[in-house]
């Protein structure tokens, strides 16, 4: 593709060489930067690739992208300045890949719980009612029936476009995502076309990254500031910054609600470990998925398929008979009738919101025993309070690594164990290995007592020092419930 056909929409601040020139490959790693290639120098969080022009220019690309004009150019390459190359490769990406987020229906899902299990359903729901349909989410991206590795929430730039251009050669008339703070600030959706933007809630989380709390919610707003007005924004009306989030939209807003009147309301009935009976816009429903936190994540899924056509009766009806999403309140029972629950839950407000449900859903006198940590370099400030929030609702608690990272995990703990109040030490204890805190967990329980396994929920690894070794909390917890 002819590099000025490339530029399309691209705000420009000067330009170097032959504008005229063919491009047939994009690319932010230089390692990649091929001959014909355009290299696409980004500021990151660990390295700016500004570094690596030279390196790209001495491998024949035909163009680079970037902030800063080098001083010494190659004659044979030319040279692109913007104010911001992620923006920039964004638009560049959609005009390369003939913007293939406009030819299905792309619905992007924000906010700090709750994005993964919107998404996943909303995928589902459409699977069964016959569309072909694309999933990109942290647990996994999916076309139609095939499953391709997820390694970021919300893929780069370019790695997003071709996932798309697959979804539209393979038929995929829908495509819901997870769309990340990280993502907003970064640019990986810059260019594409939504169809609609689903926000789920928002608490702290990520702040090592956004630094401010105040940061964090202006980078989930900006996805909506970013819709079209061609596009739904549906808000989660009893978050108290739903409102916020669509303050500067153009798309229609639309809300769901479990506590006032939205566009979609809902309201529980019962529930139990195995599922709820809710009343949404009149219709009483029988989930499968069980627990306050699900109940909303149903009802934007029911809101956002009513918005984009679907019957609410037939959706209603097929939401129903789904399963909860991998890790995400995903039960494993023993033999002996003690319910394992593994799930994702890595914020205080999750951990909560899973430590709440399991209260409500208590019969008698079973105990909730919980095993949590929190992930290496990420978030501090957490720490405690998860450990704190996991003591007040547990009758135990294992305090025990997630993954370290590059974190020493005894660090961790410690800072985990600031959070636990005198009064809970005799109920806690902390246990450096996550296998054995799981199946200390398991030989502490009594038939009918629930474990929660909390902070990892569908991945099947645990990192440290910078290696990921074979960790499922899932399978390790059924070996615990064979062997005790």
């Amino acid at each position: 593709m002819q590099l000025t056909t490339l530029l399309y929409k691209v705000p420009l601040q000067s330009t170097s060489g032959n504008m005229n020139v063919e491009v047939s490959k994009l690319t932010m790693d230089s390692r990649q930067a091929a001959p014909g290639g355009l290299f696409a120098a980004i500021r990151g969080t660990q390295t700016d690739g500004h570094r690596f022009i030279e390196k790209a220019a001495e491998q024949g690309v035909s163009v680079i992208l970037c902030e800063e004009m080098p001083e010494n150019r190659s004659e044979q390459v030319t040279y692109v300045q913007v104010q911001d190359s992620s923006y920039a490769l964004g638009l560049i990406a959609a005009n390369f890949y003939d913007h293939p987020s406009k030819k299905l229906k792309l619905v992007g899902v924000t906010g700090t719980n709750g994005k993964t299990s919107t998404a996943t359903l909303l995928f589902r729901l459409f699977q069964r009612r016959g569309y072909r349909s694309g999933l990109l989410s942290t647990v996994q991206n999916q076309i139609d029936e095939t499953v391709i590795p997820a390694t970021h929430t919300t893929p780069d730039t370019i790695a997003l476009n071709e996932l798309l251009v697959q979804m539209t050669q393979r038929g995929c008339t829908h495509c819901f995502m997870e769309v990340s703070s990280h993502a907003m600030v970064q640019q990986r959706v810059a260019g594409l076309h939504f169809a609609g933007g689903i926000f789920t809630n928002i608490t702290h989380d990520h702040l090592d990254f956004h630094e401010t709390f105040d940061n964090y919610i202006k980078a989930k707003k900006s996805f909506f500031d970013q819709l079209p007005a061609s596009a739904f924004a549906l808000t989660n009306l009893d978050d108290k910054r739903g409102l916020v989030m669509l303050q500067n939209t153009r798309a229609r807003k639309e809300s769901y609600s479990l506590q006032t009147l939205g566009s979609f309301k809902g309201r529980i009935l019962s529930e139990g470990l195995f599922g709820m009976q809710m009343e949404v816009d009149g219709r009483e429903v029988w989930f499968k998925l069980t627990g306050r936190f699900n109940a909303y994540n149903l009802l934007a899924v029911y809101g956002a398929a009513v918005l984009l056509g679907e019957d609410p009766e037939e959706s209603l009806t097929q939401l129903s008979d789904l399963p909860s999403p991998p890790g995400r309140f995903e039960m494993v029972i023993s033999d002996t009738k003690i319910v394992g629950i593994v799930d994702y839950a890595h914020t205080p407000d999750a951990l909560q919101n899973v430590l709440e449900t399991i209260a409500g859903l208590r019969q008698g006198n079973e105990q909730v025993i919980t095993v949590v940590g929190c992930g290496g370099n990420r978030d501090a400030a957490k720490r405690p309070i998860m450990a704190e929030i996991a003591c007040k609702f547990s009758d135990r608690v294992i305090l025990t690594s997630d993954n370290p990272r590059n974190e020493d995990p005894m660090d961790i703990l410690e800072q985990m164990q600031a959070g636990v109040p005198p009064l809970h030490f005799k109920k806690t204890q902390t246990l450096v290995d996550r296998r054995e805190a799981i199946y200390r967990a398991v030989e502490l329980a009594q038939p009918n007592d629930v474990i929660l396994i909390a902070g990892k929920g569908h991945e099947t690894y645990q990192e440290i020092k910078g290696v990921k070794h074979d960790f499922d909390d899932r399978k390790i917890l059924r070996e615990a419930f064979q062997q005790s």
